[in-house]
Order: C-alpha cells, then sequence, then structure tokens
C-alpha cells in the first residue's frame, strides 16, 4: 500500500505532538539528535527501533557514534512525508524513554 504524503499543515500538526524533532526546510523529512548514556544504550535503542522499522516496513535513516543516534526520517516513494514517519518517530521516542532519555 502505497502511503500519501502528508500536506504541509498536517506535518505541523503531526509534529506538534512530538519533543525534540526537527522539519526541514522542504518540510520532506524531520530529525532528532538522541543521546544515551553510553554505546549499550544507544545500541539497544537502534535494535528496539530497527525492529519496529521492519514491522513497519519503513526504514529510518541514521547514524550512530558512540552514545548518539541521528535519526531522519521520511518516505522516499512519497516524495516527503506520511502517516509512517510519525509512527516510527513515536515508537523511537518511547524507546529512548525507556533508556532513560
Amino acid at each position: 500500500m502505497k502511503m500519501e504524503r502528508l500536506e504541509r499543515t498536517a506535518v505541523e500538526a503531526q509534529l506538534a505532538g512530538l519533543a525534540g524533532w526537527v522539519l526541514n526546510e522542504a518540510a520532506s523529512s524531520i530529525s532528532k539528535t538522541f543521546k544515551f548514556s553510553n554505546f549499550i544504550e544507544a545500541f539497544g535503542f537502534m535494535t528496539e527501533a530497527a525492529i519496529t522499522a521492519e514491522k513497519l516496513n519503513h526504514h529510518p535513516e541514521w547514524f550512530n557514534v558512540y552514545s548518539r543516534v541521528d535519526v531522519t526520517l521520511n518516505t522516499h516513494d512519497a516524495g516527503g512525508l506520511t502517516e509512517l514517519d510519525f509512527k516510527l518517530a513515536k515508537a523511537m521516542d518511547k524507546a529512548a524513554t525507556r533508556r532513560g532519555v
């Protein structure tokens, strides 16, 4: 099932319910940096997020160095942001909260 790209007003409404996520200038992606206490916590977060991403069939663009994980979400097929991006962002926030972030 192809996801429909959200209009900017819908993106901004969804973003209002997320802490720390930043919309890029083109309103085509959201990003956030997660900082954990150590590499094990960061890797645990990435593992939990990867399982959720696989279930959603929606995979993040991310970069990890030690305790930091930089995440960018968008839906390439839709050319911007969709409901899937916000579902994954919320799941990532929950996974980070479980690790004290």
